[in-house]
């Protein structure tokens, strides 16, 4: 018999990955507080950074525009604009400037048209309707013992797990970035840096706990369907 959504392998895969991801998100409001209180020795808010960093890489036409709420801040590719929340846009702090530099090497894979953010973007369509419409299918599939409905389930649910794999080294990549021109370009001394490094490995791990959450819920039901065989 199958139990949903507390199985042994909801309890023993999807239940541990969720744990980390609330740790991920605990890690990483933590280090953002934390730093935030670290001013920058040369004054340069979260805005000035995301400038900057466009300047160093000769990325021009790039909007930077205030965001409403906490660590809300992204690059939107579709109006090519950087949303920086209140707290990084005119905060002159080190967890700010790192924040924001992050966002701008988003900025600065979109201009270069990067592959890996290039796939992401392809497959957003995909993952929305899979994020949607899996879950409802392969329980309506269970329900009416029906394994075509369950399967397709399943497959729209993967879109959400490659969506997530792709998302890794788009985020990574940007951190990289932003570290590289802190360091080249002086916007951070190199006291600060390493501070700035922490903000943007907690911010990482938000990304490595979406992805365990995603692909251990994949595995459970690639096993839940196998059972149904």
């Amino acid at each position: 018999m199958l139990y949903m959504p507390f199985d042994s392998l909801y309890l023993v895969l999807v239940l541990p990955a969720i744990v980390f991801s609330i740790w991920a998100q605990f890690r990483v409001k933590g280090s953002f507080k934390k730093y935030s209180k670290q001013r920058v020795s040369r004054g340069l808010t979260g805005a000035d950074a995301a400038r900057e960093v466009l300047r160093d890489n000769g990325v021009t036409g790039v909007r930077i525009e205030r965001a409403s709420g906490s660590l809300t801040d992204h690059f939107d590719p579709r109006t090519n604009t950087i949303r920086l929340s209140e707290s990084v846009y005119s905060t002159p702090s080190v967890a700010a400037v790192g924040v924001a530099a992050h966002e701008a090497g988003h900025a600065v894979q979109y201009s270069e048209s990067y592959a890996p953010m290039k796939l992401r973007a392809a497959i957003i369509p995909a993952t929305n309707i899979g994020s949607m419409l899996s879950m409802p299918l392969i329980l309506l599939g269970i329900f009416l013992n029906l394994t075509g409905l369950i399967n397709i389930g399943i497959i729209l649910f993967g879109a959400v797990v490659v969506f997530q794999l792709v998302t890794l080294p788009v985020e990574f990549n940007a951190s990289r970035r932003a570290v590289a021109v802190l360091n080249n370009s002086n916007l951070l001394t190199p006291e600060e840096v390493p501070a700035a490094k922490k903000v943007l490995s907690a911010a990482a791990l938000t990304y490595v706990g979406a992805l365990a959450v995603s692909l251990a819920q994949f595995i459970r039901l690639l096993a839940i369907a196998n059972r149904r065989r």
